[in-house]
């Protein structure tokens, strides 16, 4: 095709910091027309599910990976034909080998680069993985165009001779073990020298499980098996796309792959629990007033439409209790060892979903009114519920509360997000007999407990903000009268 190229899409970093997504849906095939901004694809980030727009027009010549695949950012995961003129190396690179085309592409990959999702940053380090250590099939040199493409996405095609840069593109992961950020963190938490633990991720990659097999001498999931990468010239066209296995059934147990947001909550906790110094109190309280103003604000025209329940007054309880007890609203920064107290309120409220538990935050929570506050609740727990809450939805909490009473449990002893000093359990709101005025009635009662970080909040701080909320949700009109 006379003036046109191939333009080669890569893996986005869809909010910071983030090294990996799993591609979860192909909305095009290959010899589909493609316009600028229009979705290509679903993936699944540590922190959520977003959809990627295409930055150019053009025709799809090749789809790099299948559903299910978890892909690096930076690796080109979709190559398209577009018009008009455009560096030599893109034109070649659906035909050429792919050694040929591969050292032009770090070059230009600054310039060419560009954030494709509004508000969402792009790595800017060319990121490449390791060669696959076997021999490679000379057949594959003459693949067609398409499955040729795909190895060019895959890193996986051998140096050319006649290219000298080519065999440097391995020298730079050769000097440390190959890992990803929140695995190194694991790794010095639990003190492991990762140069001593053996991988079994793809590509040489140090997985969460080869840390922790490292430390309890277990034996890590088994990952893809190296003898099956030979066979990878001569698999189907990237068209078929096999999606990626859900989980392994033996009929006697099921291995379900820890991944997107189960596999970063899991290196949170881990993180959080043995980093921040837990300290968790507990206090049962009278809430049966609360339960009347419930019922009486959802009959007022104020909050016509809006979502009001326990968990709204609960929050403002707390917000306010914060603002009696401010230091409580803070953060350790071990790098500067200092505390960093927030004059802002970010409010986080744990919610479950299909892809597992996330956290978004109600941003500056402390200056919304009540009707404000109601409304951004019901927004939170709608777009979670439909898988789409935004990165940026889940960054930079202060303060979080968790509501295990949905689920019938009294309380428990909550794990701190990490960067946050508190988290507040609310536990089943349900009739119990209490010592009402003197008398023995049956009252609205909840358990509530609240998880603090020991180094920055002593147990007197922890005690007044716990107190505080219950104190508000005894009586709600020092919701007024605190104010």
């Amino acid at each position: 095709m006379t003036n046109a190229s191939v333009r080669e899409f890569k893996m986005p970093d869809v909010g910071e910091g983030l090294t990996e997504a799993e591609i979860l849906k192909w909305y095009v095939q290959p010899g589909d027309t493609v316009t600028d901004g229009q979705a290509v694809c679903e993936v699944e980030t540590a922190k959520a599910a977003v959809e990627l727009p295409i930055p150019y027009d053009g025709v799809v010549r090749a789809l790099h990976f299948p559903e299910g695949t978890t892909v690096d950012v930076g690796t080109s995961i979709i190559a398209v034909e577009v018009a008009g003129g455009a560096a030599p190396a893109q034109e070649e690179a659906p035909a050429a080998p792919a050694p040929a085309a591969e050292p032009e592409q770090p070059a230009e990959q600054p310039a060419a680069r560009q954030p494709v999702l509004v508000g969402y940053g792009v790595a800017t380090s060319s990121t490449r993985r390791r060669p696959r250590k076997q021999a490679q099939d000379p057949a594959a040199r003459q693949a067609a165009p398409a499955v040729q493409a795909e190895l060019n996405g895959h890193g996986a095609a051998p140096a050319a001779p006649a290219v000298p840069a080519a065999p440097a593109a391995p020298a730079a992961p050769a000097q440390r073990p190959l890992a990803k950020p929140p695995v190194r963190k694991l790794a010095k938490d639990l003190g492991v020298d990762l140069a001593t633990v053996t991988p079994t991720g793809p590509d040489g990659v140090v997985t969460r499980e080869d840390v922790h097999a490292a430390v309890a001498a277990a034996q890590a999931p088994q990952q893809t098996a190296p003898a099956a990468q030979p066979a990878a010239p001569a698999a189907p066209a990237p068209a078929d796309r096999p999606a990626a296995p859900a989980s392994y059934d033996s009929g006697r147990e099921t291995r379900i792959p820890v991944k997107g947001v189960r596999k970063a909550t899991a290196a949170a906790m881990v993180g959080s629990a043995f980093t921040a110094p837990h300290v968790t109190e507990f206090v049962t309280v009278d809430v049966t007033r609360t339960m009347k103003l419930v019922e009486e604000l959802k009959q007022d025209k104020e909050f016509a439409g809006l979502r009001v329940n326990p968990l709204l007054l609960i929050a403002k309880a707390l917000l306010v209790a914060i603002r009696r007890n401010p230091d409580i609203n803070a953060s350790w920064d071990e790098a500067a060892q200092e505390i960093v107290v927030k004059h802002y309120v970010n409010l986080g409220i744990a919610a479950a979903t299909p892809r597992g538990l996330i956290v978004p935050n109600i941003k500056d929570a402390h200056a919304r009114t009540l009707p404000e506050l109601a409304a951004s609740l019901g927004e939170l727990v709608s777009t979670a519920r439909e898988g789409k809450t935004s990165p940026s939805a889940m960054q930079g909490g202060t303060v979080t509360i968790t509501n295990v009473g949905v689920f019938g449990v009294d309380t428990g002893t909550p794990i701190l997000n990490p960067g946050e000093s508190a988290i507040l359990a609310v536990g089943a709101i349900k009739p119990q007999p209490w010592v009402h005025k003197g008398k023995v009635k049956p009252r609205q009662v909840t358990t509530l407990a609240l998880s603090f970080d020991h180094r920055l909040v002593d147990g007197e701080l922890g005690s007044k903000v716990l107190a505080d909320v219950a104190a508000i949700l005894e009586q709600p009109k020092r919701l007024i009268t605190w104010a």
